[in-house]
């Protein structure tokens, strides 16, 4: 007898005592239990009236909640006990319900015409032939009425890494909310995002070079608010660890020595608006910075200040598939070091054209300046010492989604590195796959 509900659990247990299970719902390498207690099937005692009804009313409820939830009450699991959190434990495995699980694999080929490619990326084509960017399990789900969890796992060839793993507020007043634990941080537009999310197959190296190859992220805390204002405004702030080799590059990087004293903190702030400028036509600005220790010095610190700008233009007459997006971010940064300060410029623009449901066009321009000193002049900067002239990168790229869940990329890109004596050229073709419960892309 077999019984789709876990409010039965209680009306379960009470009849286990003078019904057996059926031969079909036992587990074949497992013998039935043996008991004085428990009657021969041919003694097997009739359901009462009583007993009728109460098996009859729990299945109502069941399929009422089931349907408020969304979900066919024929897919509710079978279970033999619950909880209130929302833990169905059954006798051969744990679900939990709400957990939205995905793996996101990413690879591609790459060709580079230099021996040592400037990808400074920490997923991106590194090396001529097979790369495998990521492998990314992400992992979502609502842990009690006032948090949430979120997980990611990446997965390499090298090892694992924990990239994200953090628990954010649901149910705080007045528009706020906090997050703590490791995140990256909401600096800029694409710092936050996974792979998964570009438009491209390698990132900015603006961002590698200012934060590293991972993107900024932290150990900390985060609180945004969401201010009560005719357009969408939120502002945020968060206080993370400073040290990390690719996640902190410009502040204490690899060199971190520990919290002596909330100096050594990085703390990072932003403010992001969203203006509908039509039904057609949306605009979305931010402004960021951070500010932190680095280990030129004592009390030596870095600044980085940004602003990002992204416009979307989407026709909704006839069905049309079609997306123009223009995104851009600039970075400024301030570093002391002993007796000066060096400042330099880094930042991209791109567009891209999706002309049909399954196939984009996008292209992207790339700078960086060299470091500069108080006086102007060239200065001989510890953390990319060969940069010593601008340096430009120029991107395009075609994408063929086969679906929402896969995507197909082929990129090619020009590199003119000024203190190279030839332009750097590179040729990716990338698949991405995504299996799971993860949001799937815009399709």
């Amino acid at each position: 007898m077999s019984l789709p509900s876990c409010r039965l659990a209680g009306i379960i247990a009470c009849l286990s005592l003078s019904l057996p299970l059926s031969a079909s719902a036992q587990d074949p390498a497992t013998p039935p239990p043996s008991s004085p207690k428990t009657p021969a099937p041919s003694e097997e005692p009739g359901l009462s009236a009583d007993d009728l009804k109460d098996i009859e009313s729990a299945l109502g409820q069941d399929a009422a909640d089931a349907t408020q939830a969304g979900e066919s009450p024929a897919a509710t699991p079978p279970a033999a006990s619950s909880n209130p959190s929302g833990v169905v434990i059954s006798p051969s495995n744990i679900n939990f319900r709400g957990l939205e699980l995905s793996f996101i694999l990413d690879v591609a080929g790459a060709a580079f015409s230099a021996k040592e490619p400037l990808q400074s990326g920490g997923h991106d084509p590194t090396a001529n032939g097979f790369n495998l960017q990521q492998l990314e399990m992400s992992l979502n789900t609502a842990v009690d009425p006032y948090f949430r969890f979120t997980g990611n796992i990446v997965f390499s060839q090298y090892g694992v890494e924990v990239e994200e793993a953090y628990a954010a507020t649901t149910a705080l007043p007045a528009n706020l909310q906090l997050r703590a634990g490791q995140f990256l941080t909401l600096f800029g537009r694409l710092n936050s995002t996974h792979p998964h999310a570009w438009d491209f197959v390698d990132q900015p190296f603006a961002l590698g070079r200012v934060f590293g190859g991972e993107g900024n992220r932290g150990l900390g805390v985060e609180a945004s608010w969401l201010a009560p204002l005719p357009w969408f405004l939120e502002v945020v702030g968060s206080v993370t660890d400073a040290s990390g080799g690719s996640t902190a590059r410009s502040f204490l990087g690899a060199g971190g020595g520990g919290v002596r004293s909330p100096f050594d903190f990085q703390f990072t702030g932003a403010v992001k608006q969203f203006f509908p400028l039509g039904d057609e036509l949306s605009l979305v600005w931010g402004l960021s910075a951070a500010d932190g220790p680095t280990p030129t010095g004592y009390r030596n610190r870095a600044d980085v200040f940004g602003t990002d700008v992204y416009l979307k233009y989407r026709p909704l007459a006839g069905g049309s598939s079609t997306i123009v997006a223009l995104q851009g971010e600039l970075f400024y940064r301030r570093r002391q070091v002993p007796q000066d300060v060096l400042s330099d410029l880094s930042g991209y623009g791109q567009v891209l054209w999706r002309f049909s449901q399954r196939w984009a066009a996008a292209g992207r321009y790339e700078f960086g300046t060299p470091a500069r000193d108080l006086e102007g002049a060239i200065a001989n900067d510890a953390l990319d010492p060969d940069w010593t002239v601008n340096r430009q990168r120029i991107s395009a790229n075609v994408t063929f989604w086969p679906t929402e869940f896969s995507r197909l990329r082929l990129q090619a890109a020009t590199d003119l590195v000024g203190w190279r004596e030839r332009p750097d050229t590179s040729v990716f073709l990338a698949l991405e796959v995504v299996m799971g419960a993860h949001g799937a892309h815009a399709f």
